[in-house]
């Protein structure tokens, strides 16, 4: 699993669930139902003083685990992985992290039965 700071392109559901991805110049569809959730960020580091009754955005960071497959059925369907970060205030979305995908278990004859 790698982390990351890279502007990505969101198309999103009218509920505000992610729909396609666009990425390195390629688009890419979400196959299942995203994950969100919330973790805290170190805000002191990036503000001078948290203004009085600041908390969603300032706080919290808004991720999105999705999981993606090339909207060109390039590379032979394989899925990937993704988490995304919304910015609350500019609604601008960054890519934060790409994981591996699980290599394909072979079954041996033994474990068959």
């Amino acid at each position: 699993m790698g982390l990351f700071s890279e502007s990505v392109e969101v198309i999103c559901t009218e509920t505000g669930q992610p729909q396609r991805v666009k990425w390195q110049e390629r688009e890419f569809l979400v196959l299942n139902e995203p994950v969100r959730w919330y973790e805290r960020r170190q805000w002191w580091v990036e503000e001078n003083r948290a203004p009085l009754g600041t908390g969603a955005g300032l706080v919290d960071h808004e991720i999105w685990r999705v999981q993606l497959q090339q909207a060109d059925g390039v590379n032979g369907g394989e899925t990937i992985t993704l988490d995304l970060v919304r910015h609350v205030g500019s609604g601008r979305w960054r890519l934060l992290r790409i994981h591996d995908a699980a290599p394909a278990r072979t079954v041996e004859p033994d474990e068959a039965a």
